[in-house]
């Protein structure tokens, strides 16, 4: 055949397309697994964040198997629902559901001194992309013991911050009920208060967008808990 007709770059352009497709294709399945452990270790850490405890990729599934001693799945009226792993559940599609459809994980942490915390995971918008992270409560189902927010695209040095300690730091203390009554957490100027008296962090300087994405995506993913917070305080 000669080399420098048509049809020869044709047939030779369409044999490296499909051995490059099917190199790529192999790759995919064989690093699939190892993607996919990487992603549920990398989860784990986000947890234990939540707890303030600090782990390497190589530390986080033992300190995960270790710390966290039960979870489960409610649904909004804080039943337990059979048959689902909580780590399984995909938050991101739950919060976009009604409340009453939601699947909602719950995570039981016993600390090294034995104290016990409640972590809930919470999921929501920014101003760029989707945020989201982790929330601890202690057992009284209202006090907020840690926080972590993490984020895909907001703007360094302004909304990005909700992933800095500073941000996060804010959190331990507040409480969710006021006088009985939830209320979730408000993100707000600093100088300014809720209008619905509930406790409130400040918000980020120049960031104000993501800071009240913040904000709603507390109420709108740990709303849906209340009947079980509520449980753990009787």
């Amino acid at each position: 055949m000669n080399k420098q007709s048509n049809i020869y770059t044709i047939l030779y352009a369409s044999i490296m397309v499909v051995v490059v497709a099917a190199v790529l294709a192999i790759a995919a399945l064989g690093l699939k697994g190892r993607q996919t452990r990487n992603v549920e270790i990398d989860k784990m850490k986000q947890i234990l964040s939540s707890v303030h405890v600090s782990a390497s990729a190589k530390e986080a599934q033992s300190l995960y198997k270790t710390l966290i001693i039960d979870s489960f799945v409610l649904n909004e009226k804080g039943d337990t629902l059979c048959g689902v792993e909580a780590f399984d559940v995909n938050v991101a599609v739950q919060v976009k559901l009604p409340a009453s459809e939601r699947q909602l994980p719950v995570y039981v942490c016993r600390l090294y001194n034995g104290a016990r915390k409640y972590i809930l995971p919470v999921y929501g918008a920014g101003l760029w992309g989707p945020i989201w992270g982790y929330i601890s409560l202690d057992a009284d189902g209202n006090t907020l013991y840690g926080a972590y927010f993490a984020h895909e695209s907001e703007t360094p040095g302004l909304g990005a911050e909700i992933g800095s300690s500073a941000f996060q730091e804010q959190f331990p203390g507040k409480h969710l009920f006021v006088e009985e009554e939830f209320k979730s957490v408000a993100v707000e100027k600093k100088g300014q208060k809720p209008l619905n008296g509930a406790e409130y962090v400040n918000a980020i300087s120049g960031g104000t967008i993501t800071s009240k994405g913040v904000q709603t995506m507390l109420l709108n993913s740990l709303s849906p808990y209340e009947p079980f917070l509520k449980s753990l305080q009787q």
